[in-house]
């Protein structure tokens, strides 16, 4: 009896803490062994930064995912203890936590989809340009540790500013000879979800039947929702027009203000990741038909990156589409969003080459 306590007690701790390979050998189970029992066949995920604002609400509904049958949780902190919470909830993905830079490979060898939201949340005052600063660093390590270890995983790139941190991890992957960019895509899900909701709020409709197409980047004026184009077909007045855009292009600081400096959107920016993955896995399981929002390297315009609809398949975006038809509102914003979003762009790139 004693001894099947003992594999109990290792297979539970194997788990919560993976154990370095120096203790594997004296481990009961080693942790390759340790599968929940009737864990789901699915999908391995890893979560950079996963202990952060928008990594704990991410890790959580990633777990509820019947599509992720193994979910690695990493960051640089307090990775154990969100790894120990979300261990207990009674669905099939099996959870492992990874802390700090020496266990960076551990988290990522066999990932099939590696979602990154890793970095420092806007607070009042801060421009993104504040940000770019520290996120930058935190983004090249972690791509490093993506080229080196899972080449071939999707990477779903969440840290702000994504107009910048896009293309550095771009370059990142082409220093290491793994770049592919159908396996590259910047999160602009959020500015989808904003979109849908507040198109839903002035049209009396329930959000889930709306879906509107937004392009461009994801930060301020870069932000275009072609709302010529929503679903259901709706006209609207040039007022309504102005209000909407406006209001989606300010959805993060709408929410950074109201928290007056306790955050920025970590709750909507998590549930928006977990709609992508979701789209991303479904491609990866052979979907047919799964078509999103995402910042991707692109040639519907002059820039190298662009926010469009992409469909997604087993590769990742197996195909960017074309804006389609703009009205004289959507032109004009398209010319100020390149004009902001090629900056930014080459801000990213150049971090990396200089």
């Amino acid at each position: 009896m004693e001894s099947v306590a003992n594999q109990r007690i290792a297979r539970v701790s194997a788990h919560l803490q993976p154990p370095n390979s120096q203790m594997e050998e004296s481990c009961v189970l080693k942790r390759t062994d340790c599968r929940a029992k009737g864990g789901a066949p699915g999908f391995k995920v890893a979560i950079l930064g996963a202990a952060g604002g928008i990594g704990q609400p991410l890790a959580m509904l990633m777990k509820m995912n019947p599509l992720v049958s193994v979910l690695h949780l990493y960051d640089v902190v307090n990775a154990p203890g969100v790894t120990a919470d979300i261990s207990h909830m009674d669905t099939g993905a099996v959870v492992r936590g990874f802390l700090g830079q020496p266990q960076l490979e551990n988290a990522l060898t066999g990932m099939d989809l590696v979602i990154i939201p890793a970095g420092v949340p806007r607070k009042p005052g801060m421009t993104r340009d504040d940000l770019f600063k520290i996120n930058a660093g935190i983004v090249r390590t972690l791509c490093e540790g993506v080229a080196k270890c899972c080449p071939n995983a999707i990477v779903n790139l969440i840290s702000n500013p994504v107009n910048s941190t896009v293309p550095i991890a771009a370059e990142v992957f082409k220093k290491a000879g793994t770049y592919d960019p159908k396996r590259l895509l910047g999160v602009t899900m959020l500015d989808v979800v904003r979109a849908n909701t507040f198109v839903a709020e002035v049209l009396g409709l329930d959000p889930r039947e709306v879906d509107v197409p937004v392009v461009g980047g994801h930060a301020g004026v870069t932000i275009l929702p072609l709302l010529s184009q929503a679903k259901p077909p709706s006209s609207f007045t040039p007022e309504e027009t102005e209000y909407l855009t406006k209001r989606i292009q300010d959805g993060g600081t709408e929410v950074v203000q109201a928290k007056a400096g306790a955050g920025s959107a970590t709750l909507s920016m998590a549930y928006a990741a977990v709609k992508f993955a979701d789209a991303c896995l479904r491609g990866l399981r052979g979907d047919a038909g799964v078509v999103e929002c995402a910042f991707v390297a692109s040639e519907v315009t002059e820039l190298p990156f662009f926010a469009t609809k992409v469909r997604l398949g087993r590769r990742g975006a197996e195909e960017v589409y074309q804006l389609g038809p703009l009205n004289e509102y959507e032109r004009v914003g398209l010319q100020k969003a390149k004009k902001e979003l090629a900056e930014s762009i080459q801000k990213g790139t150049s971090f990396i080459r200089k």
